[in-house]
């Protein structure tokens, strides 16, 4: 493998939907299977609030901007937007906010919030679907964020589903299933030829490092980088935990000895840019000789391709072609 970092510019199939002419339906009574529960709508939203990159991308990929009052987005997602291949359609729908609140959804006359647990929705702030229906407002959860009934963890089904779920369900809602069906079956050629570039070759152990001095924050097997990994050829060392994104020990790290390391570009407030965690990670004494660090394989992908988003498949793809170098 190539001794330094990688940065990978995943663009790939993402926009493959928009050649599929289809007008978006504003009306007809739906009902959909969100987060284990039915959820019905009596037409199909005109002024839809989104929290974080990847989920107005999934809006975006479907050609649904028009159906957007805004997107909130956090200071540290901002860079997504640079690499996004829906750039366009970011400067189109307003900025609305970098936390999401009640006031802002209000603001916006919203009549749905599409988000997720950690992903907008909090008991802790007390912005949830239930304190939303209170205010007359529609919510749909992202699928890879669904609570899973153990405390806080999170995730229903594999990551490929979850994004497959939301596409099937939102192109319901939004009477687009002709583009959702369309993106769905690029994506799945796009993973299987991908998978073929490691095939019947020895599967490296990688490590998501997405952030954290004190204790690493990961993946585990229910967040996208399970299949991002995994379809690409390799193993995520943490993939035996069921939950998606998670923190753990660097004891932990250190014992499971991963072979390639995977950096999220999240700006975390302690490392900010990939190169800032490259630095830590070989500097942390207790890494020393974790293969990874010892033979310099890093590889970076930007947030929004790492959390549930239509860039998921190329993330895969690019991934695949690091390993396959050997």
């Amino acid at each position: 493998m190539k001794r330094l970092v990688a940065v990978a510019v995943v663009l790939g199939l993402a926009g493959c939907g928009a050649t599929i002419a289809e007008t978006p339906s504003t009306g007809g009574k739906v009902t959909v299977r969100n987060c284990g529960v039915d959820v019905t709508f009596d037409q199909a939203p005109k002024r839809v609030v989104t929290n974080d990159s990847g989920i107005a991308e999934l809006m975006f990929a479907l050609g649904l901007g028009d159906r957007m009052a805004g997107y909130v987005l956090g200071d540290s997602q901002e860079g997504d937007v640079g690499s996004s291949p829906w750039k366009a359609d970011f400067a189109k729908v307003p900025k609305l906010a970098s936390e999401i609140n009640k006031e802002v959804v209000q603001g916006a006359s919203a009549d749905l919030v599409f988000a997720g647990w950690n992903y907008g929705f909090s008991e802790s702030t007390g912005f949830t679907p239930e304190a939303l229906k209170g205010l007359g407002v529609a919510t749909y959860q992202l699928t890879e964020a669904c609570l899973n009934g153990v405390g806080k963890q999170r995730g229903i089904m594999p990551p490929l589903d979850a994004l497959y779920t939301d596409l099937r369900n939102l192109g319901t809602i939004f009477g687009v299933s002709d583009r959702a069906d369309a993106l769905i079956t690029g994506y799945q050629k796009q993973v299987a030829d991908a998978e073929k570039l490691l095939a019947g070759k020895p599967r490296p152990k990688v490590f998501l490092y997405d952030s954290g001095l004190d204790q690493p924050f990961t993946a585990g097997k229910n967040a996208a980088p399970q299949d991002i990994i995994g379809k690409a050829g390799g193993d995520n060392i943490f993939g035996d935990l069921d939950d998606s994104w998670t923190t753990v020990g660097w004891e932990s790290v250190v014992a499971r000895a991963p072979e390639v390391i995977l950096i999220n570009d999240y700006a975390d407030g302690d490392a900010n840019t990939p190169d800032q965690k490259r630095a830590f990670l070989e500097s942390y004494p207790a890494l020393k000789e974790v293969p990874a660090v010892r033979d310099k394989r890093f590889f970076v992908l930007p947030y929004a391709a790492l959390v549930e988003s239509p860039r998921n498949p190329a993330a895969i793809e690019s991934f695949a072609r690091f390993l396959a170098q050997g």
